[in-house]
């Protein structure tokens, strides 16, 4: 795997950080995405402490990604049963359409 150099900046501090080729502007993006969601912690706390802030903005990070897989497997499994349903009625139309025609 080919990796990049990218220059990003997190509190003030410039850092280089190897990424896939074809990746730099996710990173780019995540990590203006991440700076900003400090400051906006710091603010809103606070907190100056750069160790204390991190793992807080990691936290509720983790807890944002917990939540949207528990809501991902949520709506994959209502869409499973919308699909075996679609399908039990299907299944439905196909018997009551082969009995008349076997009448």
């Amino acid at each position: 795997m080919i990796t990049q150099a990218v220059e990003i900046k997190i509190l003030g501090k410039v850092m280089r950080v190897n990424c896939p080729s074809g990746q730099e502007e996710a990173l780019v993006t995540a990590a203006e995405d991440f700076d900003q969601r400090l400051h906006e912690l710091s603010e809103r706390t606070k907190v100056t402490n750069t160790e204390q802030l991190l793992t807080i903005a990691a936290l509720n990070v983790c807890n944002e990604l917990h939540a949207e897989r528990a809501k991902s497997d949520s709506e994959k499994e209502l869409m499973k049963q919308r699909i075996d349903l679609l399908q039990q009625s299907i299944e439905a139309a196909l018997q009551k359409h082969s009995a008349r025609h076997e009448a």
